[in-house]
């Protein structure tokens, strides 16, 4: 199942995408995805519809974060192998966590907007798991059990911000450096989180090019790990990671984001993005 939020922003409407890839109008069953929405009594429910049976959307509206009530954005650094050879960084013995600001989700069509002062704006695909069930203490062979499905978050950061401390949230924060979207895709068509091809173009580039079977930790892992430190709650967003070819990492020169640039990323079975960068007013 494939769910998502279309429309104006701050007036979306709750939306199921059917097997053509067409939009379907979901307004009439439930006025809002959330966090009940996706828990696994609410995914119940919707597993009985048939997307086919809803109105179809004409035209091309925006698509808006899939769902609302995000508590948080849990995230993972260096998590891919390959991106760890490419950064010339040891593997890690444990998931490095990090944070991004609430604030920072936006659409995943929608502006990303490059801050005052910056000047190393830089992209990361990554594969993103939506907490379903309220997750403390889980065991990893039972953690997928508390994620409702997939989607794809951009990891936008600023590397100047990033790096000029031992702290990476004030690089990683910032707003709308978290799309998020097109979709949440249920864990019934994800199988297996650890074999999704993902790519990144900017300005129809290729950048980035990977599989999340080369993940250091795997998603399960993952879920399990952070929650032995914090509650993660039904809404809330693990993002795993990036694989190879991020700005920073280019040679001979990194290349970094400017205003006008197009990224353009998916991940296999998710959907796909596009941000256009603009300059902060």
């Amino acid at each position: 199942m494939k769910l998502c939020r279309w429309g104006r922003n701050g007036f979306e409407k709750p939306g199921m995408i059917d097997a053509q890839a067409q939009l379907r109008d979901l307004s009439g069953i439930v006025s809002l995805i959330d966090q009940e929405t996706i828990s696994a009594r609410g995914l119940a429910k919707l597993n009985k519809i048939r997307p086919e049976s809803l109105p179809l959307v004409r035209g091309n509206p925006r698509f808006g974060v899939p769902y609302t009530g995000i508590s948080k954005i849990v995230a993972i650094g260096l998590n891919y192998a390959d991106h760890a050879r490419e950064a010339n960084l040891p593997i890690p013995p444990e998931p490095i966590i990090f944070s991004k600001a609430t604030t920072s989700i936006t659409g995943p069509n929608d502006d990303v907007i490059q801050p005052r002062y910056s000047a190393k704006m830089d992209w990361e695909v990554e594969l993103a798991a939506v907490i379903g069930t309220k997750a403390q203490y889980v065991t990893e062979d039972k953690a997928l059990e508390y994620v409702a499905g997939y989607t794809i978050l951009n990891d936008v950061s600023e590397r100047g911000f990033q790096l000029s401390s031992s702290q990476w949230d004030k690089g990683k924060g910032c707003d709308t450096f978290a799309p998020i979207g097109p979709w949440l895709v249920t864990t019934d068509e994800i199988t297996d989180p650890q074999n999704l091809d993902m790519w990144l173009d900017v300005n129809s580039d290729r950048m980035q090019t990977g599989n999340t079977k080369t993940m250091i930790f795997n998603v399960a892992k993952l879920v399990a790990y952070c929650s032995r430190f914090f509650t993660l709650l039904p809404g809330d967003i693990l993002t795993t990671g990036t694989p190879p070819g991020v700005g920073m990492g280019k040679k001979p020169e990194p290349v970094w984001l400017k205003p006008g640039d197009v990224m353009t990323l998916g991940i296999k079975g998710l959907g796909e993005q596009r941000q256009k960068v603009v300059a902060a007013k």
